[in-house]
């Protein structure tokens, strides 16, 4: 069973990567603006994508001016050099699109990382500056009763967030 699951994730992170590749690029040059500028680089995450909140905040390698942002927070603080980066499994989490819906009406840039299951006007793929699609609609594996389990949005969502993560290195050592 592992080795099935490897091998399925290893194909959703093919697809990302060959899918999303510019968009992950236009992501971290949006992102980098906080980081060279005076802003802060906001990370809202919905469930268990907090995650990737906490590998952006309180891993061995944080990324820099990386502040876990909440739904208890207030958006006193947050100036037009401030960027976010939301983090849902699905475009439609109605917290996420909470936020990004004021984000975008403040003209705050930000980035959303969900699967994309509407592009109607309330989701975060036309609410966010760029959208990246972790096109994961269903567990990875079969059970004995045709129903799909293992669904690795977490770990998708790190994924992506490491390609966006190095890109930004990349761009404050030329930065720099």
């Amino acid at each position: 069973m592992l080795k099935m699951f490897s091998t399925q994730l290893s194909g959703l992170f093919k697809r990302i990567q060959d899918k999303e590749e510019l968009a992950m690029e236009d992501s971290a040059r949006l992102l980098a603006q906080a980081v060279v500028g005076s802003g802060n680089l906001y990370i809202f995450a919905a469930n268990e994508m907090n995650a990737v909140a906490y590998e952006a905040t309180k891993s061995q390698e944080p990324l820099r001016k990386g502040v876990i942002w909440n739904p208890d927070d207030h958006f006193n603080d947050i100036s037009e050099a401030d960027r976010f980066l939301l983090v849902s499994r699905y475009s439609t989490d109605a917290e996420a699109v909470k936020v990004g819906e004021y984000l975008a009406e403040k003209q705050i840039p930000f980035v959303a990382i969900s699967t994309v299951v509407s592009e109607e006007d309330d989701s975060l793929v036309n609410l966010a500056d760029v959208h990246i699609d972790l096109s994961l609609t269903k567990g990875l594996l079969p059970d004995e009763e045709g129903n799909r389990f293992g669904f690795p949005a977490s770990m998708a969502a790190l994924f992506v967030y490491y390609g966006i993560r190095f890109t930004i290195e990349e761009i404050l050592a030329e930065y720099e």
